[in-house]
């Protein structure tokens, strides 16, 4: 099995502290990121995390000190990518950074492991994995309530059902607001120059920004009208191999899974796929 020095990026990008909300909202939409390491800008030694939702949760809070996550799990080039999966499945989280000699070295993610789930030979399935319970919406729920629901349950995404309970759509928290992204007063309230509507970053993080500002979302803003319709879908019994080729291909952190008689039974996470990795 490879090391974790042959997948990692190597030389991430980094924030310092002393910095501020603005600091880390700017380097993300830079970057095209939705979180970063902080370092120390007197040593560069390593201090905490960011991520987009860390901002979201604390979005009060001017910072970079009392927003970043201090509490990180590190590991070293040499490990093995069986044991960097086993540190994402213990402790869910999605940012590994690679530490050697007591330095800053690279970044792993589980999409980075999603190849090693792809080429494996494995009879183990969807549902067999599967670990996080599924918390759904209603196509014609008020985008207040998604919200609301969405921040307490702490899920980035929802499987929509329909009426008759039946799948209709899926939202994350990517989908959010997509019209008012271009709204410069929104971007200059951010410390986001105009010109940055160009890149993609932008949508990965502004989107939160919205939703933790906005006072009052209209009523007849529905579920509905901000969803990904008919979207990829699993079977219980398709293989992670599968579901890992599907998630790296499209780009995606999760996938509602089907059961029998077509009924939604859930979701599976890219931690779930590559928990494949510790068996």
């Amino acid at each position: 099995m490879r090391s974790v020095a042959e997948i990692m990026m190597s030389m991430p990008i980094v924030l310092e502290v002393p910095g501020s909300r603005t600091d880390a909202i700017n380097a993300m939409v830079r970057n095209g990121l939705t979180g970063l390491p902080v370092v120390r800008s007197t040593d560069g030694a390593l201090v905490g995390i960011v991520s987009r939702r860390d901002v979201f949760r604390k979005f009060n809070e001017e910072q970079l000190s009392l927003i970043m996550k201090k509490d990180i799990k590190t590991i070293s080039p040499k490990a093995t990518i069986s044991e960097a999966a086993e540190l994402f499945v213990k402790y869910r989280i999605h940012r590994l950074p690679v530490v050697d000699g007591g330095k800053l070295v690279g970044i792993v993610t589980p999409t980075d492991l999603l190849d090693e789930v792809k080429n494996m030979r494995t009879t183990i399935s969807a549902e067999d994995v599967m670990s996080v319970k599924c918390v759904t919406v209603y196509e014609n729920d008020p985008l207040s309530y998604m919200i609301a629901a969405m921040r307490i349950s702490d899920v980035s995404a929802m499987p929509v059902l329909s009426s008759k309970g039946s799948l209709v759509g899926i939202i994350t928290d990517r989908d959010l607001f997509k019209n008012q992204l271009k709204d410069p007063a929104t971007m200059r309230e951010l410390g986001i120059s105009d010109a940055y509507e160009s890149l993609a970053g932008y949508r990965n993080v502004v989107p939160l920004f919205y939703v933790a500002t906005e006072k009052e979302i209209p009523e007849d803003h529905v579920v509905k009208d901000f969803m990904v319709r008919d979207p990829v879908t699993v079977f219980k019994k398709t293989s992670v191999s599968e579901v890992a080729k599907i998630m790296k291909a499209k780009d995606f952190g999760q996938i509602p899974v089907y059961g029998n008689m077509d009924s939604l039974i859930g979701m599976i996470y890219d931690i779930d796929v590559i928990s494949a990795l510790c068996r």
